[in-house]
């Protein structure tokens, strides 16, 4: 027991250590900051696998510490992003939760953290990073307006398209975070899990892309929101419209990605080679709207299922 207290206290003391080094490195070293962004959370991860959430918060308070006292004030914000995304990883993996769910943990606490800084942000500071950024955009639209106007162009027509291609973008914001949230944990997972999994934690392997399926009720929630969108018809500028939009554009994300599965899903099935994989992935973009409908029928009509049992019949 006591030997079991030994090592918990030199694990911890030593993975704080490796989590203040590279946070100071981050602050102070600004060219490797893109570097030890993808390893920040992997002490705190290894650390809570281990042993579990009553050490990981004592963990992550002295990391906290450390940080603010060799890191300063810019490392206070790094810290407390990187510390409660590593837990939550590693206490998913403590308590040997599903891949699911340790995505959408990850994912989550990532926003949760970015999404108290930028309130604590516009509310002691007087920061408003999202403000900051429709002002810049408004400068430069306004300084290639003035380039429009110099060789001739329609400015009315501009000043227009412009003002729409703002307010779809302020509309659109929650869902955009949303999305570049979870995209960012899935980027880090995939470099964080199997250099954890080096490191003697059993990490769990996602599985491949031609398999992602999405649960049926995600048509329903589809249908209903079309559904609301036609019987009431929400003026711009609302939060019917502003919650309208960004579900339907939530979905539409998803069912692109559950067509471009299928396609992955497809060629893997006929043995297609792996150029014909990237190469169908990059056209999928462009048209976006017909794989959007390929998610859309694959989910509803089990077209995979279909395609396997087709598949089987020739093969005997």
């Amino acid at each position: 027991m006591q030997n079991q207290q030994v090592r918990r206290l030199t694990d911890g003391a030593l993975m704080a250590a490796v989590f203040t080094v590279m946070l100071v490195i981050s602050v102070y070293v600004p060219i490797f900051s893109l570097l030890t962004a993808l390893f920040l959370a992997v002490p705190a991860a290894w650390y809570s696998a281990k042993y579990g959430w009553r050490a990981s918060l004592v963990f992550a308070l002295v990391s906290l510490a450390l940080s603010a006292l060799l890191g300063g004030f810019l490392a206070v914000p790094l810290a407390l992003i990187h510390l409660p995304f590593g837990l939550a990883i590693g206490l998913s993996l403590y308590y040997k939760k599903s891949k699911l769910y340790l995505f959408l943990s990850a994912g989550l606490s990532l926003l949760a953290s970015l999404m108290v800084q930028y309130v604590a942000a516009v509310a002691f500071l007087g920061i408003n990073a999202i403000e900051e950024m429709r002002l810049q955009l408004e400068d430069s639209y306004a300084q290639a307006g003035v380039w429009a106007e110099r060789m001739g162009s329609d400015m009315e027509a501009y000043n227009a398209t412009v003002s729409q291609m703002l307010f779809t973008l302020e509309t659109m914001l929650p869902t955009l975070f949303v999305m570049a949230g979870f995209i960012i944990a899935w980027g880090v997972l995939s470099v964080q899990l199997p250099l954890l999994k080096r490191l003697g934690v059993a990490s769990p392997k996602f599985p491949s892309f031609r398999e992602l399926r999405l649960p049926k009720s995600v048509l329903w929630y589809f249908l209903i929101i079309m559904l609301i969108t036609l019987l009431f018809e929400p003026q711009p500028g609302t939060m019917l419209y502003m919650a309208l939009m960004n579900l339907t554009l939530l979905l539409n994300m998803l069912f692109f990605l559950q067509g471009i599965s299928f396609y992955h899903f497809y060629i893997h099935q006929e043995g297609w080679p792996k150029w014909v994989t990237v190469l169908v992935t990059v056209l999928a973009v462009p048209l976006q709207s017909f794989t959007t409908i390929v998610g859309i029928i694959d989910l509803a009509f089990n077209i995979r299922g279909w395609l396997k049992r087709a598949h089987e019949f020739k093969g005997k």
